[in-house]
């Protein structure tokens, strides 16, 4: 976080430092879940340990991530509306917590042919993930001020990859230092129990440090039959709004293709272009750098270019991300791939939420972002299950599944033409008032 005179005028009034950091610290917990379960370990020592390299083991996995999305799709908006309605953001983020960080060392339990445990392991822990960081990111709107939602966004994004790269980094140690001739079946089950006790113990201050703001709100009926209410007007209310309609359609496309990226990745590397567990592992190591370089500096110039345009440029990067990894034929050129990958993924995350957070009615935050989360979900069904149909049909071919993945970047760009930010904002307001 910068060191400058200006930094208190970034924060609403009232807001202390130690919570801006003490909220970021989320990020940097559920990170690591990302990064060693979704992207560099577990999904590769899924297809190859837990289904034998099966014809079908990438439509499992990802079968398994769209189960959960689709679960995740259907509770969270109905969860949102309730964390308003009773002003319990803090109190749920607290259980999904710890219901990722247990079903996340339960994957240790997973070894050769444990498919169903593994699945039910990865649907659950994967479910409350989603959970977590839709209602950490309704805090968003209480810190930042308005003119300062994408640089906040960016110091928690990119500190989260920090800790990515520490579960992964102890992780990478652990499996470098074990005896000569040590199998994945040994190795990475440690692995998620490092993952999980790190998720715990940096979660720790922003449940110490974070205040809820919000306050209860009267009801006349009971607290879920209110919600759910409210839901249905939330939900008319987002179709009013255009523009965040129109955010919600944007992100639903280029996500799918970010979450491509983010679970297939290390399958990619290792079906294609046999990478082993360590190379995997320090490749995703280096995107996580490159992630929160970008989020880092990209929050501060969205801020300053123009959230619309910023996000366009990101997912020009993706485009270009793309073909390098299907032209690519040795390591080389997929590690510029990756590093590419690394800088459009921190930046467009972090700036998808910035917007997403300015496009939501005051009172109504929690609500409007677990709709974004709705968007993001159906992306991580759409994109990881497009990719596993195409190596299905085509005999297990990861070159034409990968480069079908940047037509949801192309997708994405188009449909952001139709978002304009600053009335976006406007009509918010406007609902608020309203």
């Amino acid at each position: 976080m910068p060191t400058t005179p200006s930094r208190a005028a970034l924060l609403n009034d009232g807001v202390r430092r130690r919570e801006v950091v003490a909220w970021a610290m989320y990020d940097f917990a559920n990170s690591g879940y990302t990064t060693v379960v979704l992207t560099a370990v577990f999904n590769a020592y899924f297809v190859a340990v837990v289904a034998a390299k099966a014809d079908w083991a990438t439509f499992a996995w990802t079968a398994a991530l769209g189960v959960s999305n689709a679960i995740v799709m259907f509770v969270m908006p109905g969860l949102g509306a309730y964390a308003d309605l009773r002003a319990r953001k803090k109190r749920l983020l607290l259980l999904a917590t710890i219901g990722c960080v247990a079903s996340t060392a339960a994957l240790a339990a997973a070894g050769p042919g444990d498919l169903w445990w593994a699945m039910t392991a990865i649907v659950v822990s994967n479910l409350f993930y989603a959970i977590g960081e839709s209602l950490i990111a309704a805090f968003l709107p209480e810190l930042a001020r308005r003119e300062a939602m994408g640089t906040v966004s960016g110091w928690g994004w990119s500190f989260g990859y920090f800790g990515g790269m520490l579960a992964l980094g102890i992780s990478l140690a652990y499996v470098l230092t074990a005896p000569p001739g040590s199998k994945a079946e040994q190795l990475v089950p440690v692995t998620m129990v490092i993952t999980a006790g790190i998720y715990l113990v940096a979660a720790l201050p922003t449940f110490l440090l974070l205040r809820e703001r919000a306050v209860p709100q009267p009801s006349e009926s009971s607290s879920w039959r209110e919600s759910l209410r409210r839901l249905a007007q939330t939900w008319r209310r987002a179709r009013e709004l255009r523009d965040f309609a129109w955010l919600l359609a944007c992100g639903s496309c280029y996500q799918a293709g970010i979450t491509v990226v983010i679970a297939l990745a290390a399958v990619y590397a290792d079906q294609v272009l046999g990478f082993k567990q360590a190379e995997t592992m320090m490749l995703v190591f280096l995107v996580n750098i490159a992630s929160a370089v970008g989020a880092f500096g990209f929050g501060y110039w969205q801020d300053s270019l123009g959230h619309r345009r910023a996000l366009a440029l990101t997912l020009v990067g993706w485009i270009v991300m793309t073909l390098l990894a299907f032209i690519a034929t040795g390591p080389g050129l997929f590690w510029c791939a990756a590093v590419v990958a690394g800088l459009c993924m921190g930046s467009s995350q972090s700036a998808g939420r910035a917007v997403a957070a300015l496009l939501s009615p005051a009172d109504r935050r929690a609500e409007f972002l677990a709709l974004w989360t709705f968007a993001t979900r159906l992306a991580a069904i759409v994109g990881p299950m497009t990719y596993g149909v195409v190596t299905w049909v085509t005999g297990g071919n990861h070159r034409v599944a990968i480069l079908s993945t940047g037509i949801f970047f192309v997708g994405g760009l188009v449909l952001l033409r139709h978002v304009d930010v600053d009335r976006g904002a406007r009509a918010a307001g406007a609902a608020v008032a309203s």
